[in-house]
């Protein structure tokens, strides 16, 4: 294998340079300092390939060295990899990383909304997440994201922070990859969303909202942008009004709702259209 040039045994718990991957339970901590965390060789592999983010450093056993041995000539030259049995980086981490591989990433610059919507080609759907507090259900979204085509991903505030490394692993890279960018407010979001030509459908399960299958039709090739509310609350009030149309997903009698992250996945696939324009087929995996 090409040997990483910064490759740094180690082999204390006292270690100060990896001071960083002693505070991976405290996300905030890490927040304040500039960094997140890249869980896993699959992740480690998904930011080298986007090269979107920096690394600040890398921790990994042998055997994920090994594993990504074609990954680090991606690796900026001058970012240290610090070599461990998978003991010691259990114990720095606090918990069992059993794909023995994490990175310390610089979070770099809050990217501006208008900015990031600018980059979205029309073709392409919007996301607007509003209070989607589950990390679980962020990272989901994003996966769909990815795997549909969306272009571009707007979160309220209440939101679980993308780059926490629960949600960057469940999005299986979506959050390396699909631009994002924060807002103030939701209604104020769908306005702008409105403004620069997307027309808004909120999901709700509201059963005197239009069928989706009927709206996704009827909006076939026109910019759009999905709204999708919390877990529990779904979007509130003034977010559905301010909305150009509301559609519902319809379900088995008995079952009320879906989960947002499967009802964004299904949405996403209704208004991307993406199997029949650019895409494979392809199927289920619990990767």
């Amino acid at each position: 294998m090409l040997a990483p040039v910064q490759l740094t045994p180690v082999d204390t718990l006292e270690d100060p340079r990896l001071a960083d991957y002693r505070n991976v339970r405290d996300p905030e901590l890490l927040k304040r300092s500039g960094l997140f965390m890249c869980e896993g060789r699959l992740g480690v592999r998904h930011l080298l390939d986007g090269g979107r983010f920096r690394p600040h450093s890398v921790f990994v056993t042998q055997t994920a060295l090994e594993a990504l041995s074609d990954a680090w000539p991606k690796l900026p030259r001058e970012t240290p990899i610090y070599l461990g049995s998978q003991t010691l980086l259990n114990q720095v981490v606090g918990f069992n990383l059993h794909r023995g591989c994490l990175a310390a990433v610089e979070r770099g610059a809050a990217r501006d909304p208008s900015c990031v919507l600018a980059g979205c080609d029309a073709e392409r759907p919007a996301l607007l997440l509003v209070e989607v507090s589950n990390p679980d259900n962020v990272g989901g979204i994003f996966r769909s994201a990815a795997a549909f085509g969306a272009g571009a991903v707007w979160l309220t505030p209440g939101c679980a922070d993308p780059l926490y490394r629960k949600a960057t692993r469940v999005s299986m890279g979506g959050t390396l990859s699909i631009p994002y960018a924060s807002v103030v407010q939701g209604v104020a979001a769908i306005g702008e969303l409105r403004a620069v030509g997307r027309t808004v459908v909120a999901l709700t399960p509201d059963p005197r909202a239009e069928s989706i299958a009927e709206v996704s039709r009827r909006l076939a090739g026109e910019p759009v942008a999905l709204a999708f509310g919390a877990e529990d609350a779904g979007l509130p009030p003034d977010a559905l009004a301010a909305a150009d149309l509301r559609c519902r997903i319809p379900l088995a009698d008995g079952v009320d709702s879906l989960n947002v992250a499967t009802a964004a996945g299904i949405a996403l696939h209704r208004f991307s259209a993406f199997d029949s324009r650019h895409g494979r087929s392809g199927g289920a995996s619990g990767g």
